[in-house]
């Protein structure tokens, strides 16, 4: 689950494998066995230097092209990633059934309105109910299907003074998790929180999503809106805007009418287009449905690179290694060996994600390799 990255060379070169020969290098007036103690002295000093509290630890936009980053698959395609989020609404108007649809069909990996979801174990903090009230509000909605991948919990401990050993003590044991749900965010604020500072909603989000990003999870932060309306609805989140500033993104649902069963909900994100639907409130179950969006879900455009690796593997040959060159003479692409390693290293979490292929860039003694495998899919 954690947001982990594999750095693929100490070198500053860009995913170029070894474009010389060995009696090349051997004309090189340092000899192998300097070269090996100038680079361990080099290592040397970046380490002692990076124990230097004055010391600022930089990356170059090589480095960060030399990088392939460990995927953070959707939860929700469009709608719902890894990462912190605010769900605000005006209090009593349907906020927790809504956390219990996106409880029960991630923890089930069902479509949540013909949106793909992923499957995982959920936690759902419902501080503001009790245990009787859960169980007729999820009968109600979802019948006798229950699932063991959903939890709950009506009492937890406040910021800062053991929810956040409770988080970590729950990811460790359920390792699946994807969403971690806590409603409300008022209910675990510190003790002495109560002070409504730009600096102090900042870092109290900011703490949370410390958190979420180390765990690799989904944080959905149930919280309330003030009375005073705005030209940007965001505005109405109660509190100061450090609450939005440090989140991922947040969801805004409102009513024209408290007795209309009619809603909109408004997303905002880092990892997706501003986006609004159109949900109606079913009057029995008691579950939002959706009616209409207003545009359609933006999807990224088709990257022929990928579509040329996946093709190259199958289920009865789900495994490529070799260098870049090799890669370049396989799928028959005009581009140079360092540029086919940079454009893959880029779109490693869309060629997991969109194909099931597992990509892999490293250097060895002998050059750079890099390797793919495709992924059984899940039953």
């Amino acid at each position: 689950m954690n947001d982990e990255k594999e750095m693929t060379a100490l070198s500053t070169s860009v995913g170029a494998d070894d474009g010389q020969s060995l009696n090349a290098i051997s004309n090189n007036s340092i000899t192998n066995e300097d070269a090996d103690f100038n680079s361990f002295e080099e290592i040397q000093r970046k380490m002692m230097r990076m124990l230097d509290p004055r010391y600022l630890h930089t990356v170059s936009m090589t480095e960060l092209y030399d990088t392939v980053y460990r995927s953070r698959p959707p939860l929700i395609d469009g709608l719902l990633y890894p990462g912190t989020y605010l769900f605000v609404g005006a209090p009593k108007l349907g906020k927790s059934f809504l956390m219990a649809q996106l409880a029960y069909h991630i923890s089930t990996g069902t479509p949540l309105w013909n949106y793909p979801v992923r499957k995982g174990t959920v936690l759902y903090l419902a501080l503001e109910d009790d245990y009787s009230r859960l169980q007729k509000r999820l009968y109600q909605m979802f019948g006798t299907e229950s699932t063991e991948n959903l939890y709950f919990s009506v009492s937890a401990s406040h910021l800062g003074s053991g929810l956040d050993e409770q988080l970590q003590n729950f990811v460790r044991e359920h390792p699946d998790t994807e969403l971690i749900i806590i409603d409300t965010l008022q209910k675990v604020r510190e003790v002495g929180g109560d002070s409504y500072s730009y600096a102090n909603d900042y870092d109290i989000i900011a703490r949370l999503k410390q958190f979420a990003d180390n765990s690799g999870v989904c944080l959905m932060l149930v919280h309330h809106t003030r009375k005073q309306k705005s030209d940007d609805p965001y505005d109405m989140i109660s509190g100061t805007n450090g609450l939005l500033g440090a989140a991922d993104g947040a969801f805004l649902l409102q009513k024209e009418k408290r007795t209309t069963n009619a809603a909109t909900l408004d997303v905002s994100g880092r990892d997706q287009q501003d986006q609004r639907l159109y949900l109606n409130r079913n009057p029995e179950k008691l579950i939002w449905e959706l009616e209409r969006t207003e545009a359609e879900l933006w999807k990224l455009p088709p990257e022929p690179l990928l579509e040329l690796v996946a093709k190259q593997l199958s289920d009865d040959a789900p495994d490529w290694q070799g260098t870049p060159t090799e890669l370049v003479s396989l799928l028959g692409v005009d581009m140079k060996p360092n540029a086919l390693t940079m454009k893959l290293n880029i779109n490693a979490s869309r060629l997991l994600n969109e194909y099931g292929i597992r990509y892999e860039s490293s250097r060895c003694h002998d050059g750079r390799r890099i390797t793919f495998h495709r992924e059984q899919p899940t039953a």
